[in-house]
């Protein structure tokens, strides 16, 4: 492809950090700790590399005073029982002795930098909490439900849901979602701003376990593991984690384009198509005990 660049490396190599962004003329800010099984397991890189990695790439933005497009996350919304969530909301984390909430601590933090730098540098900044996005290529090693749950059904595995499985989610697909980010880059309405991304069609754990066996007409069953099993002991969750996106729709005039059984189907399909039998076990990436 034309004017392409691709280039591997850790968000923590200032030096080429600084000569990409000098090249570059916007920042999608997508680097982050990722997984709720990575936040369990990693909790100090899970915070370092959210903080510290933002930090970086908003001190090298603002040299050039480029503008930033910062993913955050719908976990900053955290134990809030207020539906659906709305930019703003208040915030309701649980104690940091729960390890699990330091994934919500420290994207809060981001986007109180990067909002900083907005209010007192004049950086453009915008900031997207996505909710759960699933596509293609996404792969279930650090606690991603949809992929895991495919790659079970395919390699004929009974699907795990952790807890009651009454827990519910939204998932938008990909290609929806960086239609946003692309529309709100585009538009200096955005800038210091802060937006829902995200599909309102809500489901619970044990419904999308069903949907996910129907898609791919596995014969297996559903087996349930308790949180503390599956995670940590103490471990807490989230119960609902609804978007309202008024306000992302009402910027750009785009909304979700992709169902869920749509969204479904297709992941279902790059895993039958890309991957031979072989590679589901390595796919699955599962942790059950």
């Amino acid at each position: 492809m034309g004017g392409f660049r691709y280039v591997i490396d850790t968000i923590f190599n200032r030096p080429l950090l600084a000569e990409l962004i000098d090249d570059c003329h916007s920042i999608f800010h997508l680097a982050a700790a990722v997984g709720v099984r990575l936040i369990v397991d990693s909790p100090v890189r899970t915070i370092e590399t959210n903080v510290k990695g933002t930090e970086a790439v908003l001190e090298f933005a603002n040299k050039k005073k480029k503008k930033v497009i910062l993913t955050s996350t719908s976990e900053v919304y955290g134990k809030s029982n207020k539906l659906p969530f709305s930019e703003d909301h208040d915030l309701v984390i649980g104690p940091t002795f729960r390890g699990r909430w330091s994934y919500a601590c420290s994207k809060a933090i981001d986007e109180f930098l990067a909002l900083a730098y907005w209010k007192e540098r004049k950086l453009p900044v915008v900031v997207a909490r996505l909710f759960n996005t699933i596509g293609p290529r996404q792969t279930g090693y650090y606690g991603m439900v949809v992929p895991r749950f495919i790659a079970q059904a395919l390699s004929g595995q009974n699907l795990t849901v952790y807890g009651s499985g009454r827990q519910s989610r939204c998932f938008a697909y990909v290609s929806d979602v960086v239609e946003w980010l692309l529309l709100l880059a585009s538009d200096d309405r955005a800038v210091g701003e802060v937006f829902n991304l995200g599909n309102p069609e809500e489901i619970t754990m044990a419904e999308l376990a069903s949907r996910v066996i129907a898609v791919t007409g596995a014969n297996v069953g559903i087996n349930y593991i308790p949180y503390e099993d599956a995670y940590e002991k103490g471990f807490e969750d989230m119960e609902r984690r609804v978007p309202s996106i008024s306000k992302v729709k009402s910027l750009t005039g785009y909304a979700p384009q992709v169902p869920l059984e749509q969204a479904l189907c297709r992941v279902r399909d790059w895993f039958v198509n890309e991957n031979t039998p072989e590679e589901f076990e390595a796919l699955r990436c599962l942790r059950d005990p």
